[in-house]
């Protein structure tokens, strides 16, 4: 199995916002392309000092070709989209996982 796994530091005030734009969006977006098997949206507890909440979406991906597809076929425009919805207001970054 892959995870696809896509930590985001988001702003307290765009927090409520983002959390509801990715559990009814941006998510069911991604899922809809059967690529991803499952999704599972986390809120980190052990939070460092900073201006904002952090969370990470975990992507499961039954395959590596599976993950390459989604890739090159749709990441650009979903990610497109959230980063017009909410530019200036979050950092992130990606990391890119196999189960032992």
């Amino acid at each position: 199995m892959i995870i696809f796994n896509i930590t985001v530091n988001i702003s307290y005030a765009a927090e409520k916002e983002w959390l509801a734009y990715m559990k009814e969006t941006h998510i069911p977006e991604i899922l809809a392309t059967k690529l991803p098997l499952e999704c599972k949206l986390l809120r980190l507890l052990t939070e460092i000092e900073n201006e904002g909440s952090t969370y990470t979406s975990q992507f499961l991906f039954r395959t590596m070709e599976d993950f390459l597809a989604y890739q090159t076929n749709h990441q650009s425009e979903l990610q497109e989209k959230h980063h017009q919805k909410f530019n200036g207001q979050y950092v992130s970054f990606r990391t890119l996982l196999e189960e032992a």
